[in-house]
């Protein structure tokens, strides 16, 4: 590769990069459901810009560019709702993926207190299923997306950290 991957918070003018980056990255996930409606396809940037001024955000850069991104912030019940972790198909498979999570998780546990993290992923999305039992996550439940797509719900307790991809 040349150059390594760094992992670090996410500025206001990584927001269009991040965006351009969900759409591609997204468009797997789309297929594997027949519907290029998710919430992933369809959010505007505007809204990425926003999550990133006021969310817990995180990106993976290879030199410029953005190749990863993932998003935290803390819910109502005092969770940390992680999601929209995404890492460039051609660098997939690298542990990118686990560090971006690994960030998010520290972060949204050393400065906003959370003390549990809990993240949904399509029932159909193995990798993402795999990735995720591998750094600690375990299925706590179901639920329905905006979008109409089956999600499976997964919670690890802060502190939580299992084979490193």
């Amino acid at each position: 590769m040349g150059m390594s991957v760094t992992i670090s918070a996410a500025a206001e003018q990584d927001a269009e990069q991040i965006f351009r980056l969900q759409y591609l990255c997204f468009q797997s996930e789309a297929a594997l459901y027949g519907n290029y409606r998710i919430d992933p396809l369809v959010e505007r940037l505007d809204s990425v810009r926003q999550e990133v001024a006021r969310d817990c955000v995180f990106v993976a850069r290879l030199g410029e560019e953005v190749v990863g991104s993932v998003r935290g912030r803390i819910t109502e019940d005092g969770a940390a709702s992680i999601g929209m972790l995404c890492v460039h198909p051609r660098l997939q498979g690298h542990g990118i993926g686990a560090r971006l999570l690994r960030a998010a998780e520290s972060a949204l546990a050393e400065e906003r207190g959370a003390t549990r993290f809990r993240l949904h992923t399509g029932h159909r999305s193995e990798g993402n299923l795999r990735l995720y039992r591998r750094v600690g996550y375990r299925p706590v439940g179901t639920s329905q997306g905006a979008d109409g797509v089956p999600m499976v719900v997964l919670e690890k307790q802060a502190g939580t950290y299992a084979a490193t991809a």
